[in-house]
């Protein structure tokens, strides 16, 4: 599970001293309707329910509690010179450990660097990092081993089985493909907070120009040792065109085509797995099954959710729009 960008109310933020220097704890004087939604709405704040830290002593980190009993402290929302953040910081986990809390989490923007080297000697370790900012944590319960998640260790990849009436393929050959001239089918990486079905629908239209609709899910293949040391899931859909007039992208496509099915089953350029990706396709039909993406909405979190599972083709679809779009209904079935 992944920790999210830390974006706090202006009512939870607070005024620190250090060393007789007053920090203010601020986002912003005035925040817009759409902030606040979208903190509300944060992929980070509705796992960890943060609340307000009603109190703390003069002279500490205030932060935000987690419904874990952990702290996070974000160097945008409570400053400190270099000078003065070793006391600090002394002084804080003197607090927090009094007080029981578990897992303390650092956000240092770029602009609060200097702080890294006294949190790593203080027993700080990283945990992720993104172009802003760098995560570090530290367990503090001494009787029990650190029960803090991983980050981010899987890498999510969709590929799109475009197959027209006619029988073919949809297929493209990459400029810098692992076997060069070989032919797969048009895919890549999901984007943050993107669906699997709307990735391998934008996927389609960024590489080939063409405009499709959700089927249904195919395959799933899962390996390790990816990019970055990562797990790699790929997750291939098959989508049903609204266009065929073939446009590629030159930066990232070599050849793009409507492949006859049996030509690609039997092409000495097409991976065995892409092939059983078609197989398996064409065996869904036969037997008249698919498996289809409904949206749910969770009853306490009032989260919604994209559920996978089999349905008989020719029954009423919980979850594709009729429209054109190909994107997934806001209707939630409870």
């Amino acid at each position: 599970m992944s920790r999210a960008l830390l974006v706090i109310p202006q009512r939870l933020l607070s005024i620190v001293r250090c060393n007789q220097v007053s920090l203010i704890t601020r986002h912003s004087s005035k925040m817009s309707e759409q902030q606040e939604s979208n903190i509300v709405k944060g992929a980070d704040s509705w796992f960890n329910k943060y609340t307000a830290v009603e109190s703390s002593p003069e002279g500490t980190f205030k932060g935000v509690k987690d419904r874990f009993n952990g702290i996070t402290v974000d160097s945008s929302m409570e400053t400190c010179s270099p000078d003065a953040f070793p006391a600090v910081l002394k002084r804080s986990l003197d607090h927090w450990i009094q007080s029981k809390n578990r897992g303390i989490w650092f956000k240092v923007h770029l602009s609060a660097a200097s702080w890294i080297p006294e949190l790593v000697d203080n027993g700080f370790q990283f945990h992720h990092a993104k172009n802003s900012f760098v995560m570090l944590y530290r367990w503090l319960p001494t009787e029990e081993s650190a029960n803090i998640p991983p980050y981010s260790h899987t890498m999510v990849g969709v590929g799109a089985l475009v197959m027209n009436e006619r029988n073919q393929v949809l297929v493209v050959s990459e400029n810098y493909a692992l076997i060069a001239g070989s032919w797969k089918l048009p895919g890549g990486y999901v984007e943050p907070n993107e669906n699997f079905v709307d990735a391998a629908i934008r996927e389609v239209e960024e590489e080939t120009n063409i405009r499709t609709k959700f089927d249904s899910v195919v395959s799933i293949r899962h390996a390790h040792g990816a990019g970055f040391g990562c797990s790699d899931l790929y997750i291939v859909m098959a989508l049903t065109p609204l266009s065929e007039e073939i446009t590629k992208c030159n930066r990232e496509i070599a050849k793009c085509e409507w492949m006859d099915v049996n030509k690609y089953l039997n092409h000495p350029k097409v991976h065995e797995t892409n092939r059983n990706f078609v197989r398996t396709y064409l065996e869904y039909k036969r037997l008249g099954v698919r498996i289809d993406c409904t949206e749910e909405m969770h009853q306490v979190l009032k989260k919604r959710y994209n559920i996978y599972s089999v349905a008989k083709v020719g029954s009423v679809p919980g979850s594709v729009d009729s429209s054109d779009s190909g994107t997934i209904s806001s209707t939630p079935k409870l």
